[in-house]
């Protein structure tokens, strides 16, 4: 039944995108890091183009259960699919104009972006001797007619289109632009000007035999909407083969949005829609470049400080002893490791240790994301090659991370690793470390749950939580993880942690069952929950019922939100708050019930069907009240955010809250680095 507190899914991403490009618009942030957001959104936005547009392109075209209506709106996927392109055209000119605004704003610095047009005579000439020498030579033009098979255009790779003149029907020309730096810098001064622009203004030297009517910048997205978890295996095939295939399937599948940044004369856009097999409404006109992200290399250390964040360096804290080996320290307590502020630094010194401890017997790990110059992987081959049991579930199907972890799978088993990949059916998303060490009081088992990736470069940028814990039961509970994952089976009881598919949502709803069952006794109940996205059903209909119940609900969503917040008659109890800030917030934590009863989980699952149920995830509770004391007080500041935080609104939207005096201003994630510094050793 589609209830009134149902959004799409698919516009509610788009709903959080338009946050990030929020980010890019506002004044507060420094010039360069709007820039970075310009180009976040961007990237998002290929994604979701890439992976949602092309699902729905798919479902669109299918028949049977496929081509189902949504559960969350009734809509068909023709319909979904008109909505999204639609919401994304209506965004192009507002990104547009906030990188134009940008850019204008950093003229005052020096750094200006510049058409050919804007040259000015010196640079006129140096430009015509850079492409004769530095471009020209590389370049592979191709001219398009009768004749020729349209040319394969790579995934978001950019090319010049030029329009000719012809007597016999369309003809065109294409000049892939990925040929050398696309910055090119003018002199000593900041001015700029890319790589695609001198090559659309000397196009006309290129095809010196053709009359040039019109040109321009193209870019095209192909559907990357493959699913992995149906993807054949053959028992007889290295899955990392059957991996490969897809990936080689994927970048060769068809154009579902074509970008241009200028108009053509109609002629030649019909052409090139007919010959992509596109529609007129995947077609999009954009000012800005239409791929920014070499705004990063825009900034250097010479770069005027007030262009950036001010610096903030991961902390090491005070209370973890650099002298005392990490193993005796998590014997005697709980550890709750919160990125960025906190550094990863004790993490990774636990498998430092583990690597070369002698008494340490077998490492158990699961790998979805690692940084693309592991120090994680550098550990377990190390602990591999000393003789230790490594073995590790290596998540293939981590989108468009596929590639990398095929690599590392191989280093990995080169270095003696036992390599697996858990069930066929769904990804392992779970971030589980297990460490078996022999001890004078016995074998003791060493714990590692997290919310985030194995990924130092994440850390610095996506906010996590790390337990580290020697809790039997909970190291009970993960050994049974990793026994299932070995055997291709699943978890299917717990005594602590929460594992999905089968052991995560069954335990949530019944938490909420027991806040229900309070407050329909007048008691106080409550609940909260930090995560990236929710939209599960069962989930949204219970928070429904707990809200109509009178459960007071407090959710930090920062992506995608199918619940709507405030419906009268449905969750008025409910309250949504949603963060774009300097740091993506990532960590997931549920809390359930009030203080003298609360119950508090970290998470790597959102409450996505995907999550709950199509996908290994591992929840664990924080059984030390210090610990639980921590994860509360970040949801709480996240709720009281009134610098950042979008309030969620009963149609769906999100609003900024009411603007805030310096006296009165609650930055979240400024605090949590404060509270840190504070901490530091």
């Amino acid at each position: 039944m589609i209830q009134p507190y149902y959004d799409n899914r698919e516009l509610s991403w788009i709903k959080f995108n338009m946050r990030v490009l929020e980010e890019a618009e506002d004044p507060n942030v420094p010039l360069l890091e709007q820039l970075s957001f310009s180009a976040i959104y961007q990237n998002n936005l290929d994604e979701f183009v890439q992976v949602r547009v092309g699902t729905m392109l798919d479902r669109s075209k299918a028949k049977g259960t496929r081509k189902k209506k949504d559960s969350r709106s009734g809509k068909k996927p023709e319909e979904q699919l008109e909505e999204m392109l639609l919401h994304i055209r209506e965004l192009v000119p507002r990104k547009d104009r906030a990188y134009q605004h940008t850019m204008n704003r950093l003229k005052e610095y020096g750094i200006e972006h510049i058409s050919f047009s804007d040259t000015t005579a010196e640079e006129k000439l140096f430009l015509e001797q850079y492409f004769k020498r530095e471009i020209k030579m590389l370049l592979l033009p191709i001219v398009l007619d009768k004749r020729q098979p349209f040319p394969f255009l790579k995934n978001k790779g950019l090319y010049v289109a030029v329009h000719f003149a012809s007597k016999n029907g369309v003809k065109m020309g294409l000049i892939p632009a990925a040929s050398t730096d696309r910055i090119i810098r003018l002199g000593k001064s900041g001015r700029f000007i890319l790589l695609e622009d001198v090559i659309l203004h000397f196009a006309p030297q290129i095809f010196k035999n053709e009359k040039v009517l019109d040109a321009a910048v193209i870019r095209v997205t192909r559907n990357g909407a493959i699913s992995f978890e149906s993807s054949a295996q053959d028992e007889e095939t290295d899955f990392r083969e059957t991996m490969r295939e897809v990936i080689r399937k994927r970048n060769k599948r068809e154009v579902v949005r074509l970008q241009m940044n200028s108009a053509m004369s109609a002629e030649a856009m019909q052409y090139l829609l007919k010959k992509l097999k596109l529609s007129e409404n995947q077609l999009f006109l954009e000012e800005t470049p239409l791929d920014l992200s070499f705004v990063y290399q825009l900034g250097d250390a010479d770069t005027a400080p007030e262009l950036k964040f001010p610096p903030q360096k991961p902390q090491n804290r005070a209370d973890i002893s650099p002298k005392q080996d990490l193993f005796s320290q998590i014997a005697e307590r709980d550890i709750l490791l919160s990125y960025p502020y906190e550094s990863i630094s004790p993490f990774l010194r636990m498998l430092d240790e583990a690597a070369i401890d002698p008494e340490v017997r077998s490492i158990k790990i699961t790998l979805y994301r690692v940084a693309r110059n592991s120090r994680v992987i550098d550990s377990l081959c190390q602990a591999a090659e000393n003789g230790k049991e490594v073995l590790v579930l290596v998540e293939l199907r981590a989108r468009f991370d596929e590639e990398n972890n095929i690599f590392w799978s191989e280093r990995l088993q080169d270095a003696g690793c036992v390599v697996i990949y858990g069930p066929h059916n769904m990804k392992v998303h779970s971030k589980l470390l297990l460490i078996t060490k022999r001890t004078e009081e016995g074998v003791r088992n060493f714990v590692q749950i997290g919310t985030g990736n194995y990924n130092e470069k994440t850390s610095r940028i996506y906010t996590d939580l790390s337990l580290l814990t020697a809790n039997e039961e909970i190291a009970e509970d993960a050994r049974h993880v990793f026994d299932t994952l070995s055997a291709n089976t699943l978890v299917d009881a717990t005594k602590q942690l929460l594992v999905a598919p089968l052991c995560l949502k069954s335990k949530i709803l019944a938490l909420l069952d027991e806040e229900i069952s309070l407050a329909r006794k007048g008691e106080e109940a409550y609940f909260a929950a930090k995560v990236n996205s929710i939209s599960d059903r069962q989930i949204m209909d219970k928070l429904a019922e707990a809200s109509q119940a009178g459960v007071k609900i407090e959710l930090v969503v920062r992506g995608i939100c199918c619940l709507k917040a405030g419906v009268p008659g449905y969750t008025d109890n409910i309250r949504i708050v949603s963060i774009v800030g300097r740091y993506l917030e990532h960590s997931r934590i549920y809390i359930f019930g009030t203080e003298n009863r609360r119950k508090v989980y970290i998470s790597s699952a959102d409450f996505m069907t995907r999550n709950t149920v199509h996908r290994v995830e591992v929840a664990a509770p924080l059984l030390d009240k210090a610990l639980r004391e921590q994860a509360v007080r970040i949801v709480k500041l996240c709720l009281c955010d009134n610098v950042k935080a979008r309030i969620g609104q009963p149609d769906g939207t999100f609003q900024h809250c009411i603007p805030v005096t310096d006296e009165n201003a609650v930055n979240a994630q400024e605090i949590q680095y404060d509270n840190a510094l504070n901490n530091a050793g």
